[in-house]
């Protein structure tokens, strides 16, 4: 059972009936990096990490999950954008709603919102798309540190929640000082955690600078996340040793195999019917059904068999093709 969030003049709330499940108990996310154990994230992917994939991650050791990106001044502005923008059930805790904001009062006006319904909320301040960059969203915040500052004061001033988080994930710029400074004065402001996508604004496939990370942790007195190229569970443990972050948040990694933070190589058979489980109960687009289906697939199956199964154009012929050659029903 699933929920979506409905505005009301002067009311904000799904129904009466599920309101009381659906408040977010009064814990503090912070709580989760004081753990000796890494924490591991399901990142903000825009169409990928909605409510479904979420609850496919949770159940194989992801123990915190982020929603797609959410245009701000859209959220508070529309309920059409609300309604199609974010859905959680009352079991889809720890939950972090991402903002592309560039307003902070906008912001927080999305924050106290969305606040009765989640644990918290992050700034993307790392997109490097040009459409995001040109909205004045996205990385080019990170070139507005006394703009970031402004956005976590007011989220922390006017979320009456005390245990509700604010964070930011951000990339690096060229000159690493810069970066730390920014995240100081995040700091300073009372961010809760930042996390660091270690690639510069116009590096898409080049190789990750945990380096920089590791310096950015350093000059921290709050948690700091890594993010970046993590495919495994060996990948989590080496890049926590390289960085000294308390957290590690993996977005293709686990689009190929959701089963990753359980320890699993490539994505087993039992992920695969969990997911044609979810996605069902919960009315999956098939698009959205079928695309999941194929970054699963990815390590799994033969050139010849994505020809065949990548084109399907219907769930009921995806469910036949899971059944003939996987046993998935």
């Amino acid at each position: 059972m699933f929920f979506v969030l409905q505005m009301w003049p002067d009311n904000f709330y799904v129904s009466s009936q599920s309101r009381e499940i659906l408040q977010c108990p009064l814990r503090n996310p912070v709580d989760l990096f004081h753990s000796e154990t890494i924490v591991k994230i399901c990142a903000p992917m825009v169409r990928y990490s909605k409510l479904p994939f979420r609850t496919l991650v949770r159940k194989y050791n992801c123990d915190l999950c982020y929603t797609p990106m959410i245009v701000a001044a859209d959220f508070v502005r529309s309920v059409k954008a609300r309604h199609s923008e974010f859905t959680t059930n009352q079991g889809d805790r720890p939950l972090i709603v991402q903002f592309a904001a560039k307003d902070a009062q906008v912001l927080a006006d999305a924050a106290c919102i969305i606040s009765p319904f989640a644990n918290g909320v992050d700034v993307n301040c790392g997109c490097p798309q040009r459409w995001a960059m040109a909205e004045g969203f996205g990385a080019c915040l990170i070139n507005k540190p006394e703009l970031v500052q402004e956005m976590v004061r007011l989220v922390r001033n006017q979320v009456e929640n005390p245990m509700f988080s604010v964070s930011i994930k951000i990339r690096i710029h060229d000159d690493l000082k810069r970066t730390v400074d920014l995240c100081q004065k995040a700091e300073a402001a009372g961010v809760s955690w930042i996390t660091v996508h270690g690639r510069n604004v116009e590096e898409r496939h080049q190789p990750v600078h945990y380096d920089a990370i590791k310096i950015i942790k350093q000059s921290m007195s709050i948690p700091v996340i890594a993010n970046g190229d993590i495919k495994s569970l060996k990948d989590v443990k080496d890049v926590h040793q390289k960085t000294g972050t308390d957290g590690i948040m993996v977005a293709r990694g686990l689009l190929a195999n959701p089963a990753m933070f359980a320890g699993y190589e490539e994505t087993p058979l039992r992920c695969l019917q969990d997911w044609v489980d979810i996605a069902l109960e919960h009315g999956t687009p098939f698009a959205c059904f079928h695309h999941h289906l194929m970054y699963m697939l990815e390590r799994i199956t033969s050139k010849q068999e994505k020809k065949v199964f990548n084109v399907l154009s219907s769930t009921s012929a995806v469910l036949d093709y899971l059944r003939n050659n996987y046993g998935v029903h």
